[in-house]
């Protein structure tokens, strides 16, 4: 009778980490899909733009200047700074862009998909933070930064365009 009970007890103790395992495999599962399902896409447009968002038309960019300087790897980053302009009636909490870089045939030779960060200071340099930091209310013109690390060297040379393809309010 000893025996009978000392097998209930292994095989009670060797159900319950098959258990805990199962639940973390279907909690980490439920994340991915989760993770998965909010991400933007590699590459919108695929080879061209994406389709601008219907709110864009309210938010024109305007005062373009781009800049090279080197950065701590040793290569050259790429700022171009603006200012965009909330010309509609909603609060605009966040904002994605894609910027296009042509060639002397006015093929695209590099698009970038990046979130569009507003400068929050200048001195004693530039800080950027996410439009949700502070959301650009109706009326509003704030300054901004997109920063690149590469640019391709078949590059025009001319302003980059650049697409409002994702707006979020607040």
């Amino acid at each position: 009778m000893f025996r009978p009970e000392r097998a209930e007890a292994r095989e009670s103790r060797s159900v319950l980490p098959w258990i805990i395992a199962g639940i973390v495999v279907l909690a980490v599962i439920g994340i991915l899909i989760a993770v998965s399902h909010h991400a933007e896409p590699g590459n919108p447009g695929g080879a061209g733009l994406a389709s601008p968002d219907p709110y864009a038309a309210s938010l024109p960019i305007s005062g373009i200047t781009m800049s090279q300087a080197n950065n701590v790897l040793g290569g050259q980053a790429t700022y171009i700074d603006g200012k965009i302009a909330n010309q509609g009636k909603e609060t605009v909490a966040g904002i994605t862009v894609q910027v296009a870089f042509r060639d002397a045939t006015d093929q695209i030779v590099q698009k970038e998909t990046m979130p569009l960060s507003l400068i929050r200071t200048r001195e004693p340099y530039v800080d950027t933070q996410p439009v949700s930091a502070a959301p650009i209310l109706p009326g509003q013109t704030r300054e901004f930064r997109l920063i690149l690390d590469h640019v391709a060297q078949d590059w025009n040379q001319s302003y980059p365009e650049i697409r409002i393809i994702a707006v979020s309010g607040k």
